[in-house]
C-alpha cells in the first residue's frame, strides 16, 4: 500500500460510501494501468535481512532515493517511511518486513509500465549497491525466520501485528515474509466492474499458478509452489478470500460496501497518530459511536484507508486490484499486468473470459483456489486442469492485447510482455518448479544461489 489517505471531508451515510467508489467509473479512453511490486532487500555480503536504522539500512536507502529522484518524503512523525512523486503519481513504500514497494504511476500501456519498472530498478541499484544491498524477486522469504525478519517503524503495522494472531495462524508471515506483484485496472460502469470482478476472482488462482514463485521457507522446500498464496488461506478470513457473494444476482457497488462495512477495522488515523480500533465496526464510526473514539465521525480518508485493509483475491476501491501473483523476475512483473490488461481492456476478450468461467460453482472456485498453492498448474476444476484453463485465458489475453494494438518504438505490440508466462503454459512448468529442480541439482540443496539468480 503506497500511502494513507488524508482527505478529512466528513462522510455520514452508506450512500456516500457507495458514491465514493462509483466515482471511479471512467470512459474507456481514460483507462490506465497501475502496477505495484514488492521485493526483499538483503545484504550482499551474507544474504542477511536489512534493518531500518543504521548507515546501511532502509532509512539510508530511502534518503538516497529521495536525493536521486527529488520525490516528496512520506513521513510518520520524524520517520521517513516512503516517497511520493507529486508529478507522476508513483510512490515508494515499505511493507512490514522491509519489502520495498514501487506503486507505479497510472500509465496508458504495458510498454510504459515496463519502462517505469526498469528505470526504478536502475535507480534502486544506484543507491543500494554502495550500501551493500541487493533485492530479491521471490514471492516469500526463502531463508530468514520470522524472528530474524526486521520490523519497519509504521504505526499501522504495529496494530496489525498485535491483531493478526487473533484471527489466523499466518498473518505475521503474510506481513513480514511475503512479496507480491499486482495490477490496478479501471472500470467504465457498475456492470463493467461486476463482470471484471467476477472474471478476476475466478481466474485469480490461474494467475497464482502461472506466477508461482515461493517454494522455499527457512532454507528448504516448504511443500508448496506458492507459499505466499497458501499463507493467505489462514491470514484473516474475515477480510480475504474469493468473495462468493460477487457472483450472486444483484451484485453492485452497494453490495461490496455492505461487505466492507462488515470487515473489522484496524485503525483510525488522526494526524500522524494511529488509533488502535482493531476489531471495531466502521458502521459505528459512521454513526459516531466508536467505543474507542467516542464522538469521532468518519471521513473520506477513513473509508479509503479501511478499504486498503481488506485483502480479497480481487479488491475493489475506485479501481480493481488483481492480487493473486507472487513477485518474481523483472519480465514476470511486466507479464502480470499484460495478462490482465489483455483480458480486461478488450470487450471481446472480457466477454469470452466470462464465458470460460461462468459455469463454475462457488465450491469449484474455492477448491481450485485451495489446491493451486500446492499443485500449481496441475490443480483441477471440473474435468480440466489449471493448465488447460491457463492456456485458454492466455489465448484470450493475447487476442485482447493484439486488438489494443499499442506498439512500442520497435513496432511490437504489448504481447511481447506476455511471452514469459506463455512459455510457462507451453512448458507446463512454473518458475517455482524450475527453482526446486535447481535446489535439488546445481544449487546443492541450498537456497543461497537464489540471492544471485533472482536478484534484480
Amino acid at each position: 500500500m503506497a500511502r494513507d489517505q488524508t482527505d478529512a471531508q466528513p462522510i455520514s451515510s452508506k450512500d456516500e460510501l457507495v458514491g465514493w467508489i462509483a466515482e471511479g467509473c471512467r470512459p474507456e479512453s481514460e483507462f490506465r494501468i497501475g502496477t505495484e511490486h514488492e521485493k526483499f532487500p538483503f545484504r550482499l555480503k551474507d544474504y542477511s535481512p536489512v534493518a531500518y536504522d543504521g548507515p546501511h539500512g532502509i532509512r539510508a536507502l530511502l534518503e538516497g532515493m529521495r536525493g536521486l529522484l527529488g520525490w516528496e518524503p512520506i513521513m510518520e512523525g520524524e520517520t521517513i517511511i516512503g516517497l511520493y512523486d507529486v508529478t507522476g503519481g508513483g510512490a515508494i513504500s515499505l511493507e512490514p518486513g522491509g519489502q520495498f514497494e514501487l506503486s507505479g504511476a497510472p500509465l496508458e500501456t504495458i510498454h510504459q509500465t515496463c519502462s517505469e519498472l526498469h528505470a526504478h530498478l536502475a535507480q534502486v541499484r544506484e543507491i543500494a549497491q554502495p550500501l551493500g544491498l541487493g533485492f530479491l524477486g521471490l514471492g516469500s522469504s526463502p531463508k530468514w525466520t520470522l524472528a530474524e525478519t526486521p520490523v519497519m517503524p509504521k504505526g499501522r503495522y504495529d496494530i496489525m501485528t498485535r491483531y493478526m494472531p487473533k484471527v489466523g495462524s499466518r498473518g505475521l508471515d503474510m506481513m513480514y515474509r511475503t512479496s507480491t506483484v499486482q495490477v490496478n485496472l479501471d472500470f467504465s460502469s457498475e456492470a463493467d466492474m461486476v463482470k471484471k470482478l467476477r472474471v478476476g476472482l475466478a481466474l485469480q488462482p490461474i494467475a497464482t499458478a502461472l506466477f508461482a514463485n515461493s517454494p522455499f521457507t527457512e532454507g528448504r522446500p516448504n511443500g508448496f509452489l506458492s507459499m505466499r498464496s497458501e499463507i493467505w488461506r489462514d491470514t484473516d478470513n474475515n477480510r480475504a478470500g474469493m468473495l462468493p457473494f460477487a457472483f450472486e444476482a444483484g451484485m453492485s457497488f452497494e453490495r461490496y460496501v455492505d461487505y466492507a462495512l462488515d470487515v473489522p477495522m484496524y485503525f483510525v488515523k488522526r494526524g500522524d497518530r494511529y488509533h488502535d480500533v482493531a476489531g471495531a465496526s466502521f458502521r459505528d464510526l459512521l454513526a459516531g459511536k466508536l467505543e474507542a473514539l467516542p464522538g469521532e465521525r468518519a471521513t473520506v480518508s477513513d473509508w479509503a484507508n479501511h478499504l486498503s485493509t481488506i485483502f480479497p483475491e480481487v479488491r475493489l476501491k475506485r479501481f480493481l486490484e488483481m492480487r493473486g501473483a507472487d513477485s518474481g523476475p523483472t519480465s514476470r512483473i511486466c507479464a502480470l499486468p499484460s495478462f490482465w490488461v489483455g483480458l480486461y481492456y478488450n470487450q471481446a476478450s472480457l466477454d469470452a473470459a466470462w464465458d470460460l468461467v461462468k459455469g463454475w460453482s462457488a465450491e469449484e472456485r474455492q477448491r481450485l483456489r485451495d489446491a493451486v498453492p500446492r499443485e500449481g498448474l496441475a490443480a483441477r476444476i471440473g474435468n480440466r486442469t489449471a493448465l488447460d484453463v491457463a492456456r485458454d485465458a492466455l489465448a484470450l489475453s493475447s487476442a485482447g492485447l493484439e486488438a489494443r494494438d499499442r506498439k512500442n518504438s520497435f513496432g511490437d505490440d504489448e504481447r511481447i510482455h506476455l511471452a514469459p508466462i506463455v512459455r510457462v503454459a507451453e512448458e507446463g512448468k512454473s518458475l517455482a518448479e524450475t527453482l526446486l529442480e535447481k535446489f535439488n541439482g546445481p544449487w546443492g540443496r541450498s537456497v543461497e544461489p537464489a540471492f544471485e539468480e533472482l536478484a534484480y
